[in-house]
């Protein structure tokens, strides 16, 4: 019994440090051809991830050159990307689909 207390106690532990290097999540809506929020603040040189939802009925891809991003998210689907760590800045990208109206922006801070 003492032994087993032990082991869920190791197991705890182990399960709360890998819980808090786990990099953080930010969620992203396209909706009429634009990005809600249109400019996201996320952590400077960090790795983070971000969950697309595509509330439109056509497709739109997120795209940044500077990035190295280009995803397709469908119509009424759903995406998620993992961002590499970014200097502190403003690290703008497009809807390629929509790009007169789809822009947004990470700002890392």
């Amino acid at each position: 019994m003492r032994g087993r207390f032990f082991l869920l106690l190791i197991f705890l532990g182990s399960s709360a440090v890998a819980m808090a290097d786990a990099p953080p999540r930010f969620d992203l809506t396209i909706k009429d051809h634009k990005f809600e929020p249109a400019e996201l603040a996320v952590p400077a040189n960090k790795l983070f991830i971000v969950t697309i939802k595509n509330l439109d009925a056509t497709a739109e891809e997120i795209e940044s050159r500077e990035l190295q991003i280009e995803k397709v998210i469908a119509a009424h689907g759903e995406g998620t990307l993992h961002v590499h760590a970014l200097d502190v800045g403003r690290h703008d990208f497009i809807g390629e689909y929509h790009s007169d109206s789809a822009k947004g922006a990470f700002i890392a801070q």
